[in-house]
């Protein structure tokens, strides 16, 4: 069995509370409540205590006070309850309840003018503590949800935001709708002369490699979905799917779920087909080719589980 895969947007030090959702009126009791914290976010950017490129960014936890006005002038479009700390934290009590606050451009420029204060953390924010990367998927990924679940499916009719932002109501026909988490596998190929598989999608940068990956699609088992991906991308069949780890990747809502696959020995040696519109070119690299040519590769951040499988399969980190 391989060692889990330390994850960094699978960690987390925030209680969600579920039950406390529920609560009739709980959002305007808690911007009432001078301990409560907001974690704010505008156009899927947020605010940092310090720089971005920080080692150890730290997420900005506003006092309500800090944007009561803004709630005031009704230019918060969306408010959720994202749970409560569990330890104390930079300067944050443990206990401490914690709201997500999505701002239009007016309430975003009334807190912070600057537009380059705004960060979004894609590539830099592997170095988040546990609880802001468990804050930082949950509100993110939550806002992405709601911001695409606007209509009720059935009907088309505009939908209402209940229970602390965890659920849209369909005002014509009842129907509840909650969030959803898209899951998708990604996986490291590995060969019978110990190489892995990477490609290279035609939108990406040049010299950009990563694994592959895809849609768990309805009514499939995520080793299914391995094994169909992986043909559908590469022409390569693979057998034994091995669970390595997972983790939220909230761009926009999905769960990333990671395995390690062995190409199949009845089709060792099969050509490389590319399906040409995803991968665009597909390569096997050694331990010793990865290391040769890695100064000149883009290759997968550390907030990504692309780059901690390929650093699993290498054995350490890798000098990208």
């Amino acid at each position: 069995m391989h060692e889990p895969l330390s994850l960094p947007l699978a960690r987390s030090a925030v209680d969600r509370d579920n039950v406390l959702r529920t609560e009739d009126g709980l959002l305007e009791r808690l911007w009432q409540d001078e301990t409560t914290r907001v974690l704010v976010f505008w156009d899927g950017k947020t605010l940092l205590s310090g720089p971005g490129d920080a080692p150890k960014p730290e997420l900005k936890l506003l006092k309500v006070e800090k944007i009561q006005s803004s709630r005031l002038a009704d230019s918060v479009e969306l408010d959720a309850y994202l749970g409560f700390t569990i330890a104390a934290e930079g300067g944050i009590e443990a206990n401490t309840r914690i709201i997500l606050a999505v701002l239009d451009a007016a309430a975003a420029n009334e807190i912070e003018p600057d537009p380059d204060a705004w960060h979004g953390l894609r590539r830099t924010g592997a170095g988040l503590s546990a609880r802001d990367a468990g804050l930082y998927a949950e509100a993110l990924a939550l806002a992405n949800w709601h911001s695409s679940h606007l209509y009720c499916p059935r009907c088309g009719q505009a939908t209402v935001v209940t229970q602390a932002g965890w659920v849209r109501d369909c005002p014509e026909d009842g129907h509840q709708i909650f969030p959803r988490t898209d899951p998708a596998i990604i996986v490291s190929v590995i060969d019978d002369q110990d190489r892995i598989l990477l490609g290279s999608q035609g939108v990406w940068e040049e010299n950009r490699w990563s694994i592959l990956a895809g849609f768990v699609e309805p009514g499939e088992s995520l080793a299914s979905a391995v094994q169909r991906e992986v043909f559908e991308e590469s022409g390569v069949r693979v057998i034994a799917p091995e669970y390595l780890g997972s983790q939220s990747w909230p761009f926009p809502y999905s769960l990333m779920v990671g395995f390690t696959a062995k190409v199949d020995p009845n089709h060792a040696g099969a050509q490389l087909v590319p399906d040409g519109v995803e991968i665009e070119k597909l390569r096997w690299f050694s331990r010793e080719e990865l290391a040769a040519n890695a100064s000149s590769m883009l290759l997968p951040g550390k907030l990504s589980i692309a780059g901690a499988l390929i650093e699993h399969w290498f054995g350490g980190p890798i000098g990208s």
